[in-house]
């Protein structure tokens, strides 16, 4: 553990894994990972995420760099939803809308098990206080990243002493020709999704669950990200480019491969595993190319993506969506796998 710097008076650290190819460093601020080093095809090492280099860039910034999302990932309508009749009031953060929990976990500091610390894992614990951020019941949260020669891993576990709604996820942005390229259009990506959830203008679900055949959704064989990101589409509109959810094809729980992204020039391949049933990919629109990242590199409009494995936005308000319901007696456990490897 290596001091990052403080907040409030309590020390950030830094903590770094490494395996034989890969080394993840992230800070208990957010347990926002900081640095993703992987190979490419000559067995290059590069930074392929992105970031800061200091706290206070972390503290001033609201891009969700690298960091644990929750209580309840993406966004929710109005701030609102209601448990037994309850309604429960949240910040309305994002157009009216409660966008990544409101404060959220992302601006948290967690704590990490150094019993559990080893040269390749580490667990991180949150605990959640009834009412936090308007949300019911105390969620005690722990993460564990670990890393092997291909995989950076992540388990969530949660419990609850009331029942509540939760939808976790790691924020991180990826551009696999390195961070601070100024571009990811390039890359192809692949999701084994037939159908993706549509949204409104704030960027809510509408409740369908609508094909991608024949529209620019369709990544169930490999597409240039820039392919037809700008194309005359509502969706796109919406979204200025590409930042929906899809209904990923495998709904039974298991961990399964859910998409693929490359890019030709390093060849470097991500795979991703999850146990979830959606997954939001968003290619970046949103950067406004102010960002000043790591090594003082600028990050550009569309210079990273993201890849958040998640329940789908807004179930609270939509019954027939796969259920955020955590109850007392249950435990909430997801996993998801960034799988590295070249071509």
């Amino acid at each position: 553990m290596k001091l990052f710097g403080h907040l409030h008076g309590k020390a950030v650290h830094t903590i770094t894994l490494k395996s034989s190819a890969l080394e993840l460093s992230f800070i208990e601020f957010g347990g926002r990972v900081t640095t993703l080093k992987t190979p490419d095809r000559n067995g290059k090492q590069a930074d392929i995420t992105l970031g800061y280099d200091t706290l206070d860039d972390y503290l001033k910034e609201s891009a969700f760099f690298g960091a644990l999302i929750g209580r309840y990932g993406n966004r929710i309508a109005n701030g609102r939803f209601s448990i037994n009749g309850h309604v429960y009031q949240l910040p309305q953060n994002n157009n009216g809308n409660c966008l990544h929990g409101g404060h959220g976990y992302h601006n948290c500091l967690w704590q990490v098990d150094e019993q559990s610390l080893t040269d390749t894992s580490a667990t991180l614990h949150y605990r959640s206080h009834d009412g936090e951020d308007g949300f019911p019941g105390n969620l005690d949260i722990k993460v564990t990243y670990s890393v092997t020669d291909t995989d950076w891993r992540i388990d969530y576990r949660a419990t609850t002493d009331a029942e509540t709604v939760v939808n976790l996820t790691q924020h991180a942005y990826f551009n696999l020709a390195g961070a601070g390229h100024p571009s990811i259009l390039d890359h192809e990506l692949t999701l084994y999704a037939d159908k993706f959830t549509p949204v409104n203008a704030s960027l809510i679900p509408t409740g369908e669950l609508r094909p991608v055949a024949a529209t620019p959704f369709d990544f169930r064989q490999p597409h240039r990200v820039g392919a037809r990101i700008d194309q005359n589409d509502e969706q796109l509109k919406f979204g200025r480019g590409y930042d929906h959810n899809w209904v990923l094809n495998n709904q039974g729980g298991a961990l399964t491969l859910a998409g693929a992204i490359s890019e030709h020039s390093t060849g470097r391949v991500m795979q991703i595993l999850t146990t979830e049933p959606g997954m939001q990919f968003y290619a970046g629109n949103f950067m406004d190319g102010a960002m000043m990242g790591k090594d003082g590199k600028r990050y550009p409009w569309r210079s990273g993506f993201c890849l958040e494995t998640q329940h789908y936005p807004d179930s609270p308000n939509h019954p027939q969506f796969p259920s955020t319901t955590l109850k007392p007696d249950d435990v909430y456990q997801s996993t998801t796998i960034y799988r590295f490897t070249t071509s």
